[in-house]
């Protein structure tokens, strides 16, 4: 059930968060992986390891997918699905820098049934279940309304290249940035800014989490092409990121130039993959 699913998952997170705490801004080993994938600490693989062992114990049937684990084959036929990002903005965290996250979800049917994306530095947990309400620290959270122009965005500096926008005009609005992807979607759902967007592939544990707490709490939540994100895939990898309330999210997809939606295939073992 998705309210004792968050419940596992939230206690789960804030425990690691202690991990992540007991090594930030302290010494420990990072390093590069293989292929340009990004930087990967001490602290990613301990707090990977104490969500593994806690979260697996507690619901042996679910499968497994980590940015810092094995692919997990039983995840293409198990019911639900553990989707972790034990350390969301690890260049942040090494830097000493407040703003990374542990971001854990459960996934069933494609789709996230609980997520919280949990801030130790920063003493926040952002949390939602399907079917109920988004909230910061126990706190409903709703995001606020905007139209394109002027709009606060968070995203990266390569979404402005006017190639990507019709007529190669860019919107007039306003570009901030934040190092935790799945902390970007939070700071959406909860007001803070007006959207965020990725044109770039955006890794599955980097958002499930986020998504469901930007969905539950009023925002939508597509592709970089309009089209629901479907979750547990092969690979576990998205199509970009547009996050914003409805009205907003309608003018960024009429404004980017990108192809006509095409209808998103489902997770492995659920459906085509």
């Amino acid at each position: 059930m998705p309210e004792a699913d968050l419940d596992l998952i939230v206690r789960a997170a804030e425990e690691a968060g202690q991990i992540a705490l007991a090594h930030w801004r302290g010494t420990f080993r990072h390093w590069e992986k293989d292929e340009g994938a990004g930087p990967v600490s001490e602290a990613d693989l301990a707090v990977n390891a104490a969500l593994e062992q806690a979260l697996r114990a507690a619901r042996p049937d679910y499968g497994w997918l980590s940015e810092e684990s094995p692919e997990d084959p039983r995840r293409a036929t198990a019911a639900r699905v553990f989707v972790i990002d034990p350390i969301d903005g690890t260049r942040a965290f090494i830097a000493g820098e407040d703003g990374f996250a542990v971001a854990v979800a459960v996934v069933e049917d494609g789709q996230p049934v609980a997520g919280v994306v949990h801030q130790p530095a920063r003493g926040v947990t952002y949390a939602a279940a399907a079917g109920q309400p988004a909230t910061r620290n126990g706190q409903l959270i709703r995001p606020r309304k905007a139209r394109l122009e002027g709009a606060e965005v968070l995203t990266t500096k390569a979404a402005l290249d006017p190639a990507f926008w019709r007529g190669r005009r860019v919107p007039r609005i306003r570009r901030s940035f934040r190092p935790s992807l799945a902390w970007r979607l939070c700071l959406v759902a909860e007001g803070r800014f007006d959207a965020t967007l990725s044109m770039r592939p955006v890794w599955e544990w980097d958002v499930a989490a986020a998504s469901l707490i930007a969905v539950q709490a009023g925002c939508t939540v597509t592709d970089r092409r309009g089209r629901a994100l479907v979750f547990n895939r092969m690979p576990p990898l998205g199509d970009g990121l547009i996050v914003a309330p409805p009205g907003l999210h309608h003018e960024l997809i009429a404004a980017l130039d990108v192809e006509p939606p095409e209808p998103a295939q489902a997770g492995p073992g659920r459906a085509a993959g």
